[in-house]
C-alpha cells in the first residue's frame, strides 16, 4: 500500500491517493472516500484504467498517481455524452482512439424486413444450444485469425467478460451458428442478462458477401422476437461501414456513442 497528500479544497486535510489493493486506488478526505481509481487487463491484453471521483481536482489527483506507476500504454471507455469525464481523460494526456455506436435494434421480422432470408444453399443455421462445441471454437479461432492479420482484433467492439487465458468462447450455449456437413463459416452471439444484446456477429473471410451476416441476424432476432423482445442491442465500431450498413438496413438506430481513448 502507499500513500501520497494532495491539497484538495474540499476541506482543511489533504486528500490522500492510496493504493488499497492490487491496480486499486482511493482518494481520501478525512477518511471519506471521494474517489476511486482501477485499472484491469481485458481478454485481448490492453490493460484499462476508470476513475470515479466527486470533484475535479481529485480525479486530476488519481489520475496522476496511477498513471506513474501503470505501464503505457493505458485506454479507457467514455461515454461520448458524457462531457466532464472525457475532458478528464483529455487532461491526463489520453486522445481519441476509436468511436463506437450503440445501436437499438428491432426485432420484429415485420420490421426488419428479414421475415424471408434463408441461408444461401447448401448452409443451415444450427439454433443457440445445438452447436457443435468443438466446430463452434474452430470458426471462432479461424476468424479472429483472419481479423487479427488484416485490421487487428482490437478493432472489433471491446469485450469485458472475463476468460480463462486463452478461451475465447464466452458460453457455447449462447452461439447460433451457420453450417456446412464439415465446418461452420460463421457465428453470432447474443446474450440477454436485462436486454438482448448481440455480442458479436462474424463470418469466415472466404464466406463473405454470400449473405450469410443476414441469414444469422435474421434467425437471432426472429428468435427474439418469438420469446417477447421487441428490442435488441449492439455497438458498431464507427470505421466499420458495412456492419453500420447491415444494421442500419433492417431498421437499427444509433442511440449512443462510446469513445476508446488510449495514453
Amino acid at each position: 500500500m502507499n500513500t501520497k497528500p494532495f491539497t484538495s479544497g474540499l476541506s482543511e486535510n489533504a486528500v490522500m491517493i492510496t493504493r488499497v489493493a492490487d491496480r486499486q486506488w482511493h482518494a481520501l478526505d478525512d477518511d471519506l472516500v471521494v474517489g476511486r481509481g482501477h485499472a484491469q487487463h481485458r481478454p485481448d491484453g490492453r490493460l484499462f484504467v476508470s476513475i470515479d471521483a466527486w470533484h475535479e481536482a481529485t480525479f486530476d489527483q488519481l489520475a496522476e498517481v496511477m498513471l506513474a506507476e501503470l505501464p503505457a500504454p493505458l485506454y479507457t471507455v467514455v461515454d461520448e455524452a458524457d462531457v466532464e469525464l472525457t475532458a478528464g481523460w483529455r487532461r491526463a494526456g489520453f486522445t481519441v482512439r476509436r468511436r463506437e455506436w450503440e445501436y437499438v435494434v428491432p426485432t420484429d421480422p415485420r420490421v426488419t424486413g428479414l421475415e424471408a432470408v434463408l441461408p444461401p444453399p447448401g448452409v443451415t443455421i444450427v439454433p443457440a444450444g445445438q452447436v457443435d462445441e468443438s466446430l463452434l471454437r474452430a470458426v471462432d479461432r479461424a476468424i479472429r485469425d483472419e481479423v487479427e492479420t488484416t485490421v487487428g482484433w482490437q478493432s472489433m467492439p471491446a469485450e469485458v467478460i472475463a476468460l480463462p487465458e486463452g478461451d475465447t468462447v464466452v458460453d457455447p450455449s449462447k452461439y447460433a451458428v451457420a453450417a456446412t456437413p464439415d465446418r461452420y463459416l460463421g457465428l453470432i452471439r447474443v446474450v440477454i442478462p436485462i436486454r438482448p444484446r448481440i455480442g458479436l456477429l462474424a463470418v469466415r473471410a472466404d464466406e463473405q458477401r454470400r449473405g450469410i451476416a443476414r441469414a444469422l441476424l435474421a434467425h437471432a432476432l426472429g428468435t427474439l422476437h418469438r420469446s417477447g423482445f421487441a428490442e435488441a442491442w449492439t455497438e458498431v465500431q464507427e470505421s466499420n461501414q458495412a456492419a453500420s450498413a447491415l444494421f442500419e438496413g433492417i431498421g437499427a438506430r444509433p442511440m449512443s456513442s462510446n469513445l476508446e481513448l488510449v495514453r
